[in-house]
């Protein structure tokens, strides 16, 4: 079975399917992760990421590996899971996961690791592009301001400095190039459940999504 979670940046769906994850005791895959670890490695060796460089990024992409498990994203063997975190590397990924190539491989890759397993997913295109035809989806979001805020705590909590304009600035950045980059744009599939998190907490989250499977039974 493949649960689908999408939804913006910063509306807690990567938490929200790690705890459900957990909790019906399906595998995760963080598909965010694995464009910020490409990111992370772009930035590493000093290459911008645009259409320009796209030949570069291309090689890059051809001597690298990346898998995911244990909830650990690694690069080339290594786990990268503490270095990419920084908003840096968000917008780098947001970038970089509009490169057609890039989105190719990644969405290949995430099938293949899906194969023949009870799995959840979440990123950006998971219900419209990666699996659409997945068991359940759901589009999770909330305020502008809410999200900029959560994310603000989680770089604080981490032990990182940051200014939460400089975070909801480029929050709002980001939510332009998922939305209108040309190669699987940020949208709610048309089947999606939507649920706003803007005046929830994250057992509510989770407590909604899990009463919707189990109430289909297949918990």
């Amino acid at each position: 079975m493949i649960i689908a979670i999408d939804g913006p940046s910063g509306a807690g769906k990567s938490t929200v399917a790690k705890l459900l994850s957990k909790k019906i005791g399906f595998e995760y895959i963080d598909t965010g992760a694995m464009y910020r670890a490409l990111a992370y490695k772009a930035y590493i060796n000093k290459i911008e990421i645009n259409e320009e460089n796209e030949d570069k990024i291309d090689e890059m992409i051809k001597s690298t590996t990346v898998d995911y498990y244990n909830n650990n994203i690694y690069l080339d063997n290594e786990n990268v899971e503490g270095l990419i975190r920084d908003e840096i590397i968000s917008i780098g990924a947001s970038k970089i996961s509009a490169l057609k190539d890039v989105r190719t491989k990644m969405v290949e890759l995430q099938r293949k690791i899906a194969e023949n397993k009870n799995v959840i997913l979440d990123g950006r295109d998971i219900g419209t592009k990666v699996f659409p035809d997945a068991d359940y989806k759901f589009f999770i979001t909330a305020s502008e301001e809410i999200r900029a805020d959560r994310r603000y705590n989680q770089l604080a909590a981490d032990g990182k400095k940051a200014d939460y304009n400089n975070v909801l600035t480029d929050l709002k950045q980001r939510d332009k190039n998922d939305t209108t980059r040309k190669i699987s744009p940020l949208i709610k599939a048309e089947d999606a459940i939507l649920i706003d998190t803007t005046d929830m907490d994250l057992d509510e989250v989770v407590k909604a999504i899990a009463n919707i499977i189990g109430g289909n039974n297949v918990l």
